[in-house]
């Protein structure tokens, strides 16, 4: 069969231009290389299905399932490492400064058991996903100051005076923490501390008795006498 040669460029031209239009055609579900992505697009559920969507980032850091105790217990052991730091911090300044050598011996202790004490809230704390605090709070900033612009009786008696103050504080909050919690770890470790921090307290009465300081009235109460031991289980 002949062609004519305008026949025969007509056929050449639609062969070349047959591919490229197919070319140009996106294949289901994807986007020209030219085409910009657009985010909030996503497949359309089939029937029956539900259109699920990603989790955020609020969600996914969120106390989604936490109850309100179990958020309670975290601040608990928060707080608790942050007013450890602060006794120790207060035991090492009595440590040195003390006007006696009981003050000063006393300052020691504090500063050993509540080492201790912090060591065992931070395992808690490890097993909770708890991150601790690294300095103390403004208060006891501003208290470790004072004491460090004082020295001799005066030193002792504000020393003696908060520890009374502080550790009456810190044992009502452990006892109802205590009863609280659902956490045995926790628990354990808030008994062992509630027993150390009663010690505590009768040590600094007695001191504080023989050197003829008044301790802070607490209602009806002696001014010097601790509360009772806590209860063993």
């Amino acid at each position: 069969m002949n062609f004519r040669p305008v026949q025969i460029i007509l056929l050449s031209t639609a062969t070349m231009l047959f591919p490229a239009a197919l070319l140009g055609q996106a294949e289901p579900g994807t986007l020209p290389e030219n085409a910009a992505p657009n985010q909030s697009s996503q497949p359309m559920p089939g029937p029956g299905q539900r259109q699920t969507q990603r989790p955020s980032m609020q969600d996914s850091v969120g106390t989604s399932g936490q109850t309100a105790q179990e958020t309670k217990d975290k601040m608990f052991v928060r707080k608790a490492v942050e007013g450890g730091l602060a006794e120790i911090q207060f035991g090492q300044v009595a440590a040195q400064k003390g006007g006696s050598d009981d003050v000063k011996a006393l300052g020691q202790k504090m500063v050993e058991d509540h080492t201790a004490m912090n060591k065992d809230m931070e395992s808690v704390a490890d097993s909770m996903g708890v991150m601790l605090p690294k300095r103390i709070n403004k208060d006891d900033q501003a208290e470790l100051d004072k004491l460090g612009a004082l020295s001799g009786d005066a030193f002792d008696t504000e020393y003696l005076t908060l520890m009374m103050k502080e550790h009456h504080h810190d044992l009502r909050e452990f006892r109802v923490e205590a009863e609280g919690t659902q956490d045995a770890m926790l628990r354990d470790a808030v008994m062992k501390a509630a027993k150390i921090i009663h010690g505590h307290l009768v040590m600094v009465d007695q001191l504080a008795k023989s050197k003829g300081i008044e301790m802070p009235h607490r209602g009806n109460k002696s001014p010097s006498a601790p509360p009772p031991p806590p209860p063993t289980e």
